[in-house]
């Protein structure tokens, strides 16, 4: 993903992959886990420990 494009500064190539993994994990359907986007399968997030 960072190839396809020449980045100002390494600041705006950081923001651009934050955008480009905020899509592949929240918004991309993943045929093997029926179209669900990948966030849906995580269960280990902070919220859930004591």
């Amino acid at each position: 993903w960072a190839y396809v494009r020449v980045y100002r500064s390494e600041q705006a190539r950081t923001q651009a992959l934050t955008r480009w993994l905020h899509q592949y994990n929240h918004h991309r359907s993943h045929s093997a886990i029926g179209g669900l986007p990948p966030i849906t399968r995580v269960t280990n997030v902070p919220a859930q420990y004591s």
